[in-house]
């Protein structure tokens, strides 16, 4: 259990960071490099990716649409088939960061060398 809260910490923290210099997709690196160096049982890995981005995405989504009073947000959200919902937009947003997160995790869970028992 300490390993999946450490895990969840450390992917959003790189993930924020490398999102600051790195194009958008570096989270998939992040979540990636972190299940590779701690390691979990795949299924954990895909949470623990998973449960970061959905967070940290879903976080910076709310942070970025709060000062401007749901403005973009409402205007995509009537775009696109979520009847203009900015809360739907929202949980979408991080749905789809952490769909990448657990997916890029779990890679990185089973390239671990296999150890014979």
């Amino acid at each position: 259990m300490a390993k999946l809260i450490v895990s969840i910490l450390l992917t959003a923290l790189l993930s924020f960071v490398c999102g600051l210099f790195l194009p958008w997709w570096s989270f998939a690196l992040a979540a990636f490099v972190v299940a590779l160096l701690i390691p979990q049982r795949p299924l954990f890995a895909f949470f623990s990716g998973f449960i970061a981005l959905l967070l940290l995405w879903g976080g910076l989504a709310v942070a970025i649409d709060l000062p401007n009073q749901s403005i973009l947000s409402a205007k995509v959200a009537a775009i696109l088939p979520l009847g203009g919902s900015t809360y739907l937009l929202i949980f979408v947003t991080g749905f789809v960061g952490a769909l990448v997160g657990g997916g890029a995790a779990i890679t990185g869970a089973f390239l671990k060398p296999v150890r014979p028992e």
